[in-house]
């Protein structure tokens, strides 16, 4: 049987690799978005860690609403990529810095 502390080994690895992923590449919006995501998939697996080691549903509910959040913020940052590739014809961050004032 595998130990809940398996399940949190995993889900901080994860989260860890997310991080990094973002520290090491500012450059590209797209890596960016997905370690985002990435980031709360791992929260979404302690979650569900949490709750089935505990006996209690309400972890579970926690993931379906994070994942409604996480699907909304993926199509809307998305969304806002394709304009921006299409006016600017990048998506390198640093490039993006002529949206200011």
């Amino acid at each position: 049987m595998i130990a809940l502390s398996d399940y949190l080994i995993l889900g901080g690895l994860l989260f860890v690799i997310a991080v990094a992923g973002i520290l090491l590449n500012r450059k590209n919006l797209i890596l960016i978005l997905i370690c985002i995501e990435l980031m709360l998939l791992a929260v979404n697996m302690n979650f569900i860690a949490f709750s089935h080691f505990l006996g209690d549903m309400t972890g579970q509910v926690f993931v379906f609403f994070i994942l409604t959040v996480a699907a909304a913020e993926s199509a809307i940052g998305l969304a806002i990529l394709v304009v921006l590739f299409r006016t600017r014809r990048t998506i390198n961050v640093e490039d993006l810095d002529a949206l200011k004032g």
